[in-house]
């Protein structure tokens, strides 16, 4: 059985990476990465996983060795691909939970290196009154191992480790740096901590970029399960494609050990070309078109891109709205949407939207919104730009919420009852008003928060109408006819 045992040579092989997050990205992106340098033979760490939230998947990854089995498909330079690997990067995982004094206890080991994250966007934020003896926000727990570590090596070179944060957020190294330097003073750590933070730790800006589904119907399953020869609780289905972008000078490299031996690792001194690409194009597209596809009735991001006009919507929304705006080498804008568009076509990805809808609030504050201030600062007399307009007018759409017995927030359409997987869920139930009248003020109520998005977005000239126009057309006709009104804005 392959979940059986680790060998003695693997156990012997230096736990050199604490990564907080046991989710299907990390291990379908940065672990599998590692185990493809390590299986080169130019990377010998093995990984140590914490599980921020209590989902289970810390026990799972223990009762199977801390082995699971990679399943990638698509296609790739031409070939058809269509394999499974066997990861065996990860040596355990703990629960920061059930488990916080183990996890500080691999602060004190000397053959740490590098701590990897995960949290989503949402995950780099600090909680008011986080205790230190058992922090409960991602930051304020690094903050925390950190502290550990520096009293534990007394400050001494050797304690230095590389911090590679895979949240999609803009410079996100430098702002867990930051925040872990706000959650320090908060507790009152004394300055030669803080300074040791500055000075002593390495926290990377980075970039990451793979398509991470979920697993694909019971049936099909049942076939892969027998393909295989055995049951895996952790299958992890990737695409082919997979960029890890970096932000470092080449002595990079020689601290991080495994990116010479992995594929798709860049390392560069500047990646916001990369970064700014993916994140409005490919991460923006998805968060402004799900829910457009869900009213559609679309399940994954291959239905909505085999259905005519969403598909139409996804193309124009990339090629003529968010594509002509980005602050990046025009030259390198339509390539980039020409991979993406392929890459949303595998046949093989069970990617579903509802699945994507994570967070949908958070996520166009960091990927719209930047594309809106870049669209008005080309085009500051308009006209407005209606594709993204319709993307938030469904989001508003779907965050029309009710409770359930079981305390869940559901969004009801297409005759179906569809979870809100979102932070501001509660705050959009109260907030939808039961009267259609009272639908405009709310419009411009919702995009005026500038706690949602940093800036007032009724101050773009005719944004505002262009959502309300389209809500009310999803609302009264349905979102066929909301998207066969939207136009390939006339531009000067």
């Amino acid at each position: 059985m392959i979940f059986s045992s680790n060998n003695q040579e693997e156990r012997n092989v230096a736990e050199k990476i604490l990564q907080f997050g046991t989710g299907r990205f990390l291990r379908a992106f940065a672990d599998c990465s590692i185990d493809e340098a390590r299986k080169s033979g130019t990377y010998d760490g093995r990984i140590v996983m914490v599980a921020s939230t209590p989902s289970g998947r810390a026990e799972l990854l223990n009762n199977q060795k801390g082995r699971y089995t990679l399943w990638t498909r698509g296609h790739w330079q031409g070939e058809l691909i269509d394999e499974f690997h066997s990861v065996t990067s990860v040596s355990r995982a703990l629960s920061a939970s059930h488990h916080w004094d183990e996890v500080l206890a691999v602060a004190k080991s000397p053959h740490l290196e590098t701590i990897l994250s995960n949290t989503t966007e949402i995950g780099l934020s600090l909680q008011d009154n986080d205790p230190q003896s058992s922090p409960q926000s991602f930051p304020g727990r690094l903050c925390a191992l950190l502290y550990t570590r520096a009293e534990f090596f007394d400050y001494a070179d050797s304690s230095r480790v590389t911090v590679l944060p895979c949240e999609l957020i803009d410079n996100n190294g430098d702002l867990l740096r930051d925040l872990i330097i706000e959650q320090a003073q908060r507790w009152s750590l004394e300055a030669r901590f803080t300074d040791w933070v500055q000075h002593s730790i390495l926290f990377c800006n980075t970039l990451v970029d793979r398509i991470v589904p979920g697993l694909p119907g019971k049936t099909e399953l049942e076939v892969v399960y027998s393909r295989l020869g055995y049951t895996d609780e952790l299958l992890t289905v990737c695409e082919p494609y997979r960029l890890w972008a970096i932000q470092g000078d080449e002595t990079l490299h020689d601290k991080l050990g495994f990116s010479k031996g992995a594929d798709g690792v860049v390392i560069a001194p500047d990646i916001s070309p990369y970064r700014t690409r993916k994140i409005r194009l490919l991460n923006g597209g998805h968060t402004l078109s799900v829910p457009v596809g869900l009213l559609a009735g679309c399940e994954t991001v291959l239905d909505s891109m085999t259905h005519p006009a969403v598909s139409k919507f996804i193309e124009s929304l990339l090629r003529d709205e968010i594509g002509p705006v980005l602050p990046v080498d025009p030259a390198t804008v339509a390539p980039y949407i020409d991979k993406v568009l392929q890459r949303w076509q595998n046949p093989y990805m069970h990617h579903r939207l509802i699945d994507i809808t994570l967070q949908t609030t958070t996520k166009l504050r960091h990927r719209a919104v930047p594309t809106l201030v870049n669209y008005y600062e080309m085009y500051p007399a308009g006209p407005a730009p209606g594709h993204i307009a319709l993307g938030f007018a469904a989001w508003l759409r779907f965050m029309r919420g009710f409770s359930e017995s079981d305390g869940t927030i559901y969004s009801r359409f297409q005759d179906t009852l569809h979870p809100i997987h979102d932070d501001h869920a509660e705050q959009f139930r109260d907030w939808w008003p039961v009267e259609d009248r009272l639908i405009p003020g709310f419009v411009q109520e919702v995009l005026s928060d500038q706690s949602l998005w940093g800036i007032s977005l009724n101050d773009l000239p005719r944004f505002t109408g262009a959502v309300q126009t389209s809500l009310q057309m999803i609302l009264n006709h349905g979102i066929e006819a909301a998207l066969s009104g939207t136009q390939r804005p006339q531009l000067r």
